[in-house]
């Protein structure tokens, strides 16, 4: 009996992703005196000090928070630092409270299905393969019995999740849970006591102040002049410090921004909100100047206009984008580029490799003519657990180390300032697919594919909406079959036009009987062709007559 044919998920339309909401720009603040750092340090401690109680009582409010409860937060603050300080630092504490319970959801749902796929490999009999719908059982008594006690565990973990959640019970760290670890790893992480502490100190310190529309340059509570000149309003214990009229101090030191310099002084001209971020790198030893401000989200253009010219299909892969540029009708173009980066490193190191990936990928495609690129929708976030993966450890980490979502971001905002559109395509089967179909016809003695460029090619036609399957020609000699079986194109709406073609049973030639199942014939009737017209994948037998 033959084996029951793998059924395929449904495969989600490709669509134009929304350009950015937001913009942020940096640039350092160089000169500063020892006065000015002195001044930054103590409203830094200051502030971060109120910043660390208001988070310690919204922790302690949980479920019963309301706007009075936020109110009275804010009047507390007050008192000791200004109004506007108290808005900046009472918003900030819910910025880190909501993500926090949102992840907490996100573990809950990670344990919930480790669990799930311990109980039934558990279940299962010693040595039972699995199949591709669902694992079989563990290799031999001992890893079932180190997977029992991991079960346990993680049982243990999901009841203790859960209880937090009912109980509104969030874990957040001022300063990163990253280092406040290190503090019990001073080895491991190279860094002294002394070292650490400075560090740690400088992450929990607050100057930050939200953007006020109709102000004066955008802010009241930190202002910087369209000249560049930098002004703090200081906090009501420490106003004796000042150096200017109404409790400000000014700094020595002047900000020029280089990336959207332009855009951000016609802002400040206008009097329009611009939040502003001052953050000291202990390690480097300096201070920097962040500028934000919300825009209108960009209006992408029609997918069928983004389709126009063509499109530029990219693999996403661990250490390299693999790019191949195709035409409207789906053909590749040229031979296919990559662009490669190194993640190894700290992470501003990974994030300037990711950007400069990015720029070059833009640039390529800006010569190339087209208006859009096309990118596969991928997450990982459920597919790198350790109990689905098992002993593939290699790949976790691989899979773990793809910064999926950050080099969608930053593509997605880097894309729309030089006016192209970011198609994303379901993921499902390209590479599959593109090494299927795609590998072995684009190989020549000059032209080296792989995997990840056939890849490219099937997202590239997945975007433009066109079947990933190649179109064979008909045999060039005759109507008989000795260069293959001509293929059955399916229409772009057609159902399962991706999937193997039907078997069609039938005779060959007249010399066949006609129980040969798996023969057909090469001539298409015209009830086929008008099967065909109609976008119904079907081909009917027929005899071959003299």
């Amino acid at each position: 009996m033959a084996e029951p044919k793998k059924k395929l998920r449904t495969i989600d339309a490709p669509f134009v992703a929304l350009g950015p909401s937001g913009v942020a720009i940096r640039d350092r603040l160089k000169h500063l005196t020892p006065g000015d750092q002195r001044v930054l340090r103590l409203v830094g401690e200051h502030l971060g000090s109120l910043a660390s109680r208001d988070l310690k009582a919204r922790c302690a409010d949980g479920l019963e928070h309301s706007t009075d409860t936020w109110a009275a937060r804010k009047r507390d603050l007050t008192a000791e630092s200004s109004s506007r300080w108290a808005g900046s630092i009472t918003k900030a504490t819910h910025d880190q409270w909501a993500p926090s319970r949102r992840c907490q959801l996100a573990h809950i749902q990670n344990l919930e299905a480790g669990v799930r796929t311990l109980m039934h490999r558990l279940s299962q009999p010693i040595g039972e393969k699995g199949t591709k719908k669902a694992p079989g059982g563990y290799r031999s008594k001992g890893e079932w019995f180190q997977k029992s006690r991991r079960l346990h565990t993680l049982e243990h973990r999901l009841d203790t999740a859960r209880a937090d959640r009912e109980a509104g019970v969030v874990h957040v760290v001022r300063g990163g849970k990253k280092m406040a670890r290190n503090r019990h790893n001073l080895t491991s992480a190279q860094l002294t006591e002394l070292e650490w502490r400075e560090r740690w100190e400088a992450e929990r310190w607050f100057l930050a102040a939200d953007g006020e529309p109709g102000k004066c340059f955008g802010n009241e509570t930190i202002r910087v002049a369209p000249g560049g000149e930098v002004s703090i309003k200081l906090p009501t214990p420490l106003a004796h410090l000042s150096n200017a009229p109404h409790g400000r101090y000014v700094l020595a030191s002047t900000v020029h921004f280089q990336h959207r310099g332009e855009e951000w002084r016609e802002r400040v001209s206008g009097n329009r909100a611009v939040a502003y971020r001052i953050h000291y790198d202990a390690a480097r030893g300096r201070w920097y100047l962040t500028a934000a401000w919300s825009c209108p989200v960009v209006k992408t253009i029609p997918l069928e206009a983004a389709r126009a010219l063509g499109m530029v299909g990219v693999d996403t892969n661990a250490d390299h984008l693999a790019a191949y540029q195709l035409d409207r009708h789906g053909n590749p173009v040229g031979e296919p580029h990559r662009f490669f980066f190194d993640l190894a490193g700290p992470a501003d190191h990974r994030d300037a490799q990711v950007r400069h990936a990015i720029t070059r990928l833009l640039h390529w495609a800006r010569r190339c003519g087209v208006h859009a690129i096309g990118i596969e929708d991928l997450d990982f976030a459920v597919e790198k657990t350790r109990e689905k993966h098992g002993r593939k450890k290699r790949f976790r980490q691989l899979i773990s180390g793809m910064p999926t979502g950050k080099l969608k971001a930053r593509l997605v905002s880097m894309a729309a300032e030089q006016d192209l559109a970011i198609v994303a395509v379901d993921p499902a089967y390209t590479s599959m697919w593109g090494d299927e179909h795609w590998r072995k016809p684009l190989t020549s003695n000059k032209r080296k594919m792989t995997r990840h460029d056939a890849a490219s090619v099937a997202i590239g036609r997945r975007a433009l909406g066109h079947p990933i399957r190649r179109r064979t020609a008909p045999p060039r000699d005759d109507q008989s079959d000795r260069r293959g079986h001509r293929t059955v194109q399916a229409g772009p709406q057609t159902r399962g036009r991706e999937e193997t073609r039907p078997r069609i049973p039938g005779p060959r030639t007249r010399s066949v009987s006609p129980d040969a199942e798996r023969k057909r014939a090469t001539r298409a009737s015209q009830t086929a062709r008008d099967a065909r017209s109609d976008q119904v994948w079907v081909q009917d037998p027929l005899l071959l007559t003299d």
